[in-house]
């Protein structure tokens, strides 16, 4: 069996999945084991978020941020919850509208702000439901607002 590694990238074996996909993976079953305990309040959700936030490095921090600044003024109507140990947002009916993935969680180049099916951006038969971000300019702010708009109506 044959190790790669990609430049910035945790070792991986090339069969299976990397160090940061298990650890993703084992963020979410612990998020699902304490749903099933009857759930956190949306209070615990939004600390829990904001934690996450606080953990990253400057970069992925500052537009975290500010994607959760939008979030909270622009569709108040969303719940905060961790995704996969990423701050993410919620339809009344605890569905994933849409979510942030910090570019340092699995050795990226860009973070994403990725959409759920959940998010109405339907836009004809073909439509965008993730972004690349390296940084968060004040026009990109703008477009951000929109999406998120459309998405949780």
């Amino acid at each position: 069996m044959t190790t790669t590694k990609k430049a910035g990238q945790k070792e991986s074996t090339g069969v299976g999945f990397t160090d940061d996909e298990r650890a993703a993976m084992k963020e979410r079953a612990e998020e699902l084991k304490a749903e099933g305990r009857g759930g956190k309040k949306k209070a615990d959700n939004l600390k829990a978020v904001l934690t996450k936030i606080a953990e990253m490095g400057d970069s992925d921090r500052v537009m975290a941020e500010r994607i959760h600044a939008i979030v909270s003024r622009v569709a108040p109507q969303l719940g905060a919850k961790t995704w996969y140990g990423m701050p993410a947002y919620t339809d009344e009916i605890g569905k994933v509208v849409c979510f942030f993935k910090a570019a340092e969680k699995f050795d990226g180049r860009y973070a994403t702000l990725g959409f759920e099916e959940s998010a109405t951006l339907d836009e004809g038969s073909m439509w965008s439901t993730s972004y690349a971000l390296t940084e968060i300019t004040d026009a990109d702010a703008e477009k951000i607002e929109q999406l998120v708009k459309r998405a949780a109506s």
